[in-house]
């Protein structure tokens, strides 16, 4: 399966994996599963650390790709579809960096690892 980790799945995942549910944490540690992180949790991690909103993710917000790197996810690029989808989606979600997200899963068929009920109705497939 293929998996596309939303910012604070990603955040729990690595402080720990205290806030995930056990289906996500064993999706996310199984090695036959591949996982990607959008450029878009690197955007909103460093943006609200920036703001204050996120201290306890410094180390991430300062060592985005490696930490990546580190635990063997992928990094997947913003690409101009990706833009043109999540500018394009006709849904009241307001959050540019879940309109993203969204739009990522569904180009590239990913499973969405989320704990947002919202994003059943926008057309991903969500684990949790």
């Amino acid at each position: 399966m293929r998996l596309l980790l939303d910012t604070h799945a990603l955040i729990w995942f690595l402080a720990g994996r205290t806030f995930l549910s056990p289906e996500a944490s064993r999706a996310i540690e199984d090695a036959n599963n591949e996982v990607l992180i959008s450029a878009v949790s690197a955007i909103e991690v460093t943006n609200k650390f920036r703001l204050g909103k996120l201290n306890q993710a410094e180390l991430l917000a300062r060592n985005f790709e490696a930490i990546i790197v580190e635990y063997g996810f992928v990094l997947l690029s913003i690409t101009i579809a990706h833009a043109s989808l999540a500018g394009s989606l006709g849904i009241r979600h307001k959050d540019p960096f879940d309109r993203l997200l969204i739009a990522q899963a569904r180009i590239e068929q990913l499973a969405l690892v989320s704990n947002e009920k919202a994003f059943d109705a926008f057309g991903v497939t969500r684990l949790w």
